[in-house]
């Protein structure tokens, strides 16, 4: 019988789940890891393709190659459309999360021992915000990677729907919950009432009271810790001698942006960036950004600034040591990654009170809170979610789990398999 499964395709992390006899369980994908980094890296050697932890490694030994992250932000978007250069051969992006996707099956039939032809894909509440157009674009595109990459049968279900779903198989009795799933690309939530009876339905639609979301995530909280304390150091508002005229700012801002720093690495661009630094008034900071641009070390720097933001949910400060990457070393502190993401942050409590509309309740009616996707250990987000639902109780799943479990289930709902 051939096996279902769910793959909670992540901006920053994925993993795959499916059920058997006794439940749903996640998938060993490497090293006996559940959940990897969306990434991949090809060689300039052979053009060979390695993903996750793999990548991640073959990255940071500086072996000769581009490493592609965040790659699920390029959907529904006119980047989607582009192609990125390795060396001398040029690759689709269609193409690369297919090769992600396949990766993730083949990782499951190693387990499982078949790969499995059905599969529920999450999806965040929107991919593009405000645009219904690139939004179904970037499902259909989605749908197309994961054909090409073995399946057969492809559903689909909102991310916070599915993490719903995890968290009801802990619940004792009726309750109304908040699903926030917070991950690397997208902030979705869902009001849902959950029970141990509920949970036996094949049909939820009548207890999902509410969804919605918001293209605000783990990467943006980077994107704007970068600019904030990394990139004038490279240049950003830097003057050009040219009176009333500063450094171009897209530079500094695509290169805090995880999927759009190997653009950065075209010839075109680094001619560009060597004219800055000609015309530049403070030399020696365009002069940085050139360095890291011209050693393909943007990756590595934008690493080193989600690595302070995560020591940052659990110490006051955090050091930046970029001497080897920047010839920078800077000491950042919890307020300063706070006021950096603070608009974020009130982007986020705005759409958990318009999803508390959409399902007509007052926020004291809502009983727990579940929490899912990595940026959720942030102190800061814990804040503005319990601000939000100051009465609820705070339940945290398993940050990069939840949403794979919960497709799982709902594969085996959808295609009546284990």
């Amino acid at each position: 019988m051939t096996l279902a499964c769910g793959i909670d395709f992540g901006t920053s992390n994925s993993s795959i789940a499916a059920c058997n006899a006794e439940g749903p369980r996640l998938l060993p994908i490497q090293g006996g890891a559940t959940s990897v980094p969306t990434a991949l890296f090809v060689s300039f050697d052979d053009n060979s393709m390695t993903f996750g932890h793999e990548a991640l490694e073959r990255y940071f030994a500086r072996d000769p190659g581009r490493y592609l992250r965040a790659i699920k932000s390029v959907l529904g978007t006119h980047l989607f459309e582009q192609t990125t250069q390795v060396r001398l051969k040029r690759y689709a992006f269609g193409d690369i999360i297919a090769a992600f996707l396949r990766f993730l099956r083949t990782a499951a039939s190693e387990d499982l021992g078949t790969p499995p032809t059905s599969v529920v894909l999450g999806r965040p509440a929107f991919f593009v915000d405000d645009d219904p157009d690139a939004d179904a674009a970037a499902q259909r595109q989605l749908e197309t990677a994961a054909r090409t990459a073995g399946f057969e049968r492809i559903a689909f279900q909102f991310e916070p729907i599915a993490a719903a779903l995890d968290y009801e198989q802990s619940v004792n009795g009726e309750e109304i919950a908040l699903v926030a799933d917070i991950g690397g690309g997208t902030s979705d939530f869902s009001v849902v009432r959950v029970s141990p009876e509920r949970a036996r339905s094949s049909d939820r639609r009548q207890d999902i009271l509410g969804f919605t979301g918001v293209h605000i995530g783990g990467t943006d909280f980077d994107k704007q810790l970068g600019l904030a304390t990394v990139m004038p150091a490279l240049g950003l508002r830097s003057r050009l001698r040219r009176k009333g005229l500063d450094a171009p700012s897209w530079y500094f801002v695509d290169l805090a942006t995880w999927h759009k720093i190997g653009f950065l690495y075209d010839p075109k661009i680094l001619a560009e960036v060597r004219g800055v630094v000609r015309d530049s008034a403070e030399p020696e900071k365009v002069g940085r950004l050139l360095r890291v641009l011209e050693q393909c070390k943007g990756h590595e720097l934008l690493a080193a600034i989600e690595a302070a933001k995560i020591e940052l949910s659990s110490a006051e400060r955090a050091t930046l040591d970029l001497d080897d990457v920047a010839d920078i070393n800077l000491e950042i502190n919890r307020a300063k990654l706070e006021a950096a993401v603070a608009d974020n942050l009130q982007r986020i409590r705005s759409r958990i009170d318009n999803v508390l509309q959409m399902a007509g309740l007052m926020p004291d009616k809502v009983a727990a809170v579940f929490l899912t996707g990595g940026a959720t250990r942030m102190p800061s987000v814990r804040k503005a979610i319990a601000a939000a639902v100051p009465n609820a109780r705070l339940v945290a799943g398993d940050a990069f789990g939840s949403v794979a479990t919960g497709l799982a289930l709902d594969a085996t709902r959808r295609f009546g398999e284990r």
